[in-house]
């Protein structure tokens, strides 16, 4: 199994899906690392060479990807929010903020849905 930044690659994989596991690589990114490397984007994820490895990591290292990248966002959003701007804000209580509607929706953000206690009998007074 190939281990590349301190990630391990999923078995029996195509190399062009296998390297999309690492955090920052999608599958342009992918592409362009293995035709730089010069290596079949087919290639099973089992067959890989630990100088093929080798060689995709050094590729690697001109792309900001995984530590790197996940520290880079996360200063950002930390920023945002001492800025105190709108979508600091909206990431400090865990809300969207790229404009999506949370009155219905939005679930993966805020949580599971809380019921209110007494509603409905409020709704049958009237």
């Amino acid at each position: 199994m190939a281990r590349i930044l301190g990630v391990d690659l999923p078995r029996n994989k195509a190399m062009k899906i296998a390297i999309t596991s690492l955090y920052g690589v999608g599958p342009k990114i992918g592409s362009e690392v293995l035709a730089k490397v010069g290596m079949d984007p087919e290639k099973n994820s089992n067959e890989v060479t630990e100088e093929e490895t080798n060689e995709i990591r050094k590729v690697l290292e001109d792309y900001t990807v995984e530590g790197d990248l996940r520290r880079e966002v996360g200063l950002n959003i930390k920023r945002l929010k001492d800025l105190g701007c709108y979508r600091g804000i909206r990431h400090r209580k865990s809300l969207p903020c790229r404009g999506q509607r949370t009155h219905t929706n939005a679930r993966t953000r805020k949580g599971k849905a809380v019921s209110i206690a007494g509603k409905k009998s409020i709704k049958q007074m009237k």
